[in-house]
C-alpha cells in the first residue's frame, strides 16, 4: 500500500473543516477504521462507500476519478472501482486495451484516442 489514498482523503476532510470521528459516522464505519485508512494501514472501503466519501467531500469529476485511481493503485494489480463494469461491459473495450496493451500505445497515442472522444462529446 502507499497510503497516497488514505492522505488525500484526510487532506480533503480537513479542508471541509470534518472531524475524523464525524466523517466516519456520516460513512456509517468505525472511526478506527476511517482513522486505518487515512493512515495507510487498510485498503480503501468498496466503491459504493468511495461514492458517498465524494459526495460527502463535495469532490468535483475530475478529483473523484482521481480518488478512485489513488484507491486502487492501494491494491496491486488493482483498476479503479467505477471502470470495471464499464469494461466487462463493452467487448470492444477489452479489444482496445488489449490491441494498446499488445503494441504498447505511448501516452501521445492515448492522447489522440481521448482528443478524438472529446471531439465526440462535444458533437465536432
Amino acid at each position: 500500500m502507499t497510503g497516497e489514498f488514505g492522505k488525500f482523503i484526510e487532506k480533503k476532510r480537513k479542508a471541509m473543516n470534518k472531524t475524523l470521528r464525524g466523517f466516519a459516522a456520516e460513512l456509517e464505519i468505525a472511526p478506527a477504521y476511517m482513522s486505518d485508512i487515512e493512515k495507510g494501514h487498510r485498503y480503501p472501503p468498496d466503491k459504493d462507500k468511495l461514492e458517498k466519501m465524494a459526495e460527502l467531500l463535495n469532490l468535483n469529476e475530475k478529483e473523484k476519478n482521481d480518488m478512485f485511481d489513488l484507491a486502487a493503485g492501494e491494491k496491486e494489480n488493482s483498476i479503479s472501482p467505477d471502470l470495471p463494469e464499464y469494461i466487462m461491459g463493452t467487448k470492444k473495450a477489452r479489444v482496445a486495451l488489449r490491441m494498446a496493451r499488445d503494441t504498447g500505445a505511448t501516452d501521445a497515442t492515448w492522447q489522440k484516442v481521448i482528443d478524438m472522444l472529446e471531439q465526440e462529446q462535444n458533437g465536432d
